[in-house]
């Protein structure tokens, strides 16, 4: 990780104070939260809305920390204590990891998408992870704050950093492609997430394409080629190597065969024929982002029965497409840490094609940050499943309840449930679920749908 002395840290930032003093003491790590403080961190303050974090400065370097940054214009640093003042916390934690990256013998993979980013980056990481010491961004950390977090949290004997970058809006994404410099870049796809902010899929799609303002000169930017307004943009960018994937045989790399069962996908493809890779993740989204690792995979070296072995033992960030079993023997598949009307027809579409289950249940959450045309969206999912295929809608919240009104159009009264309250919805669940029925929860992570699972589970 970021180890420096005082006056290393100096010599990086523009230091508005003199800490002569203090310059032999060394800080390692960086934490923006005194709860979470470690020996020799260095303390990130930072001005909310509510609560002021220069105010916890001294308790931080109490417990531990080895040096703090202070925002100029936040008045009387103390100078009793170890503070580097300086013109903007953010902006100094910021310039710091993009520094360390660039100490670091380092290759750096980015990815961003509507959906499947964070199972691509766990993908990426487990591929790569056969040949090199690789670390990934953990958790949510894939924002302003969060990436260089992770960044400045880098062994400094990392061979490969895998770094997932979330947005709202225009802008944030090219900050971390220029703060993290990658030597390769992958967009998953475009969805509907971030429609309230960004107008359009189009603006998404602009938005997403950030990714590629700090890709190296000769870096690989890889992108899902089954979407047109993809192809259209990338057409207007100066970009040295680009390489595509999907299903359409247009592609780099696409699907020659897909046998999927209740455990996972086998598949082959067109850049490997002849050769069978198992992933033990439902769904044949899935298969697309495991295309789109197993090209970074290609672009490293990494050895086809190495790429095999990746994503035979790839394990998935939590509430991605997660199955566990519930107390009466239901099957339970936890996908709601995120939702958008992509991904959520591709959870619906999953459980429709599996085999070997009772019933077939769906609980189903708001999709949010959907813009002014989330009813229409929440309509068009209920209206979309299939009373053949699936026997049962529970859904939650508000939107949920429009999913309901939709399904209700093609399902018996009985088989459609809307629920505002998330007591009452298990309660049901209980009641109505049983041995070797299959359970699908899918909304946006506000929904909080892991607390219906738990009531199964517990």
């Amino acid at each position: 990780m970021f180890e420096k002395t005082i006056k290393q840290a100096c010599d990086m930032l523009h230091v508005h104070n003199d800490l002569t003093k203090f310059e032999d003491t060394i800080i390692k790590g960086v934490s923006i939260d005194t709860r979470k403080i470690e020996k020799g961190n260095l303390f990130v303050p930072f001005k909310g809305e509510n609560v002021d974090g220069h105010q916890f400065v001294r308790q931080a370097i109490e417990k531990g920390a080895g040096a703090a940054l202070w925002d100029k214009n936040v008045t009387n640093p103390p100078e009793d204590l170890p503070v580097l003042v300086v013109d903007d916390p953010l902006l100094a934690l910021q310039s710091l990891a993009n520094q360390y990256r660039h100490e670091l013998d380092l290759k750096v993979v980015g990815i961003t998408g509507s959906n499947g980013k964070t199972t691509t980056k766990d993908m990426v990481a487990s591929l790569l992870g056969t040949k090199y010491k690789v670390h990934k961004t953990q958790g949510n950390y894939n924002n302003h704050i969060g990436l260089p977090l992770t960044i400045l949290a880098l062994p400094q004997d990392a061979e490969v950093a895998v770094l997932e970058m979330g947005m709202s809006g225009f802008g944030e994404i090219e900050l971390l492609s220029e703060i993290s410099q990658p030597d390769a870049a992958i967009i998953t796809n475009i969805g509907e997430s971030h429609l309230q902010d960004l107008g359009s899929r189009e603006g998404i799609t602009k938005a997403k394409l950030e990714i590629v303002q700090g890709l190296k000169e000769d870096g690989l930017f890889a992108y899902y080629g089954d979407e047109p307004l993809l192809q259209e943009q990338v057409k207007d960018l100066s970009l040295g190597r680009i390489e595509t994937f999907g299903r359409s045989e247009a592609n780099t790399i696409y699907p020659v065969t897909i046998e999927m069962n209740n455990d996972g996908s086998q598949f082959e493809t067109s850049l490997y024929e002849g050769q069978t890779f198992f992933l033990p993740v439902l769904g044949q989204h899935n298969i697309h982002n495991a295309l789109a690792a197993i090209l970074i995979a290609k672009e490293f070296d990494v050895t086809v029965e190495g790429m095999k072995e990746g994503l035979k033992s790839l394990k998935l960030t939590q509430m991605r497409m997660e199955t566990s079993l519930g107390k009466k023997g239901e099957n339970i598949i936890n996908d709601a840490y995120n939702a958008s009307p992509t991904s959520m027809k591709a959870a619906i579409g999953l459980v429709s094609e599996l085999d070997g289950v009772n019933k077939k249940i769906l609980v189903l959450g708001d999709m949010l940050e959907l813009g002014d045309n989330e009813e229409e969206y929440h309509l068009e999912i209920g209206r979309m499943i299939d009373p053949g295929s699936i026997q049962q809608v529970y859904t939650y919240g508000r939107l949920g309840e429009l999913i309901a009104k939709g399904a209700s159009e093609r399902f018996e009264a009985e088989n459609v449930h809307a629920f505002q309250d998330k007591k009452e919805l298990a309660v049901m669940l209980e009641k109505q679920t049983q041995s070797g029925d299959l359970v699908l929860f899918k909304a946006s992570r506000g929904m909080k749908l892991e607390e219906v699972i738990e009531t199964l589970t517990n």
